[in-house]
């Protein structure tokens, strides 16, 4: 989506325009509940973030500055909410029932096949730095200037994180007989 679009779409939003509003959510939802769930790896908290990040981005839509790209600001908020998700998660020490009873839930079946649950379980075990930017360049099919954007660091060390990541991802997967 281009930004001048974007741009007509968040004014209109100021003026208090509904179906703008509606056209914004439809266009960034899905992409925005994709990042989280490969952020988190659990599509109950991937959709709380997807949540959360909606309710942010219209309570502070007068802060976004149009000189940047609309899907970069709502990224960057998307991958904050989704680091905050993950460090209240790790606090709470509760069990999860679908590893209790090995049964996956409706929603992990129609979404996760056997290779994609192998991926995303070695993409939980990386370091939060390095997942972020696999799932933005993998999952989310953004430019090593677009990661740059959302996350405020230099190409160079995007390009250096997603390296390091790949490396760990093979190497992760390769240890489970997956290579």
């Amino acid at each position: 989506m281009g930004n001048s679009r974007d741009q007509a779409l968040i004014e209109r939003c100021q003026r208090g325009d509904r179906r703008a509003l509606e056209e914004l959510l439809e266009t960034y939802q899905r992409p925005v509940y994709n990042a989280a769930f490969r952020m988190l790896g659990n599509p109950e908290d991937a959709s709380d973030v997807t949540q959360a990040v909606f309710l942010k981005v219209f309570e502070h839509l007068d802060r976004y500055d149009p000189e940047y790209k609309f899907f970069s600001w709502i990224y960057r908020i998307a991958i904050n909410e989704s680091i905050n998700q993950f460090k209240r998660a790790k606090r709470e020490t509760k069990l999860d029932d679908t590893e209790l009873s090995g049964a996956r839930g409706p929603v992990e079946e129609a979404e996760l096949d056997a290779d994609s649950r192998r991926v995303q379980d070695a993409l939980m075990t990386l370091q939060e730095d390095y997942r972020m930017v696999v799932v933005l360049r993998h999952f989310s099919e953004m430019s090593y200037r677009e990661i740059s954007e959302v996350l405020h660091i230099p190409e160079i060390t995007v390009k250096s994180r997603l390296y390091t990541a790949r490396q760990l991802l093979k190497d992760r997967l390769v240890a489970g007989g997956e290579g």
